[in-house]
């Protein structure tokens, strides 16, 4: 989990993650969350005592992915200025 936006009335929250593997694997794991989000809201409301708790949406972040890649461009021309 990289972050969760929250909306003012508490009835949404965006929660954004980021998970390493295929393409395919990262859509795996976001309908797996996706089909979670019921039970996990349930125990949020249980754990926070919450009369009512958001509504969880699952969003791939790919903030890392687009990290390391900005670092391999920068390790790539460090060398060839070598």
């Amino acid at each position: 989990m990289i972050g969760v936006d929250v909306s003012g009335d508490l009835s949404h929250a965006n929660v954004r993650v980021s998970v390493m593997g295929s393409d395919a694997e990262k859509a795996k794991s976001l309908e797996g969350l996706a089909s979670a989000a019921r039970f996990l809201r349930a125990q949020l409301s249980k754990e926070l005592h919450l009369r009512t708790s958001p509504e969880l949406h699952f969003h791939l972040d790919r903030g890392l992915e687009h990290a390391q890649h900005i670092d391999r461009v920068l390790k790539g021309l460090k060398e060839s200025e070598d």
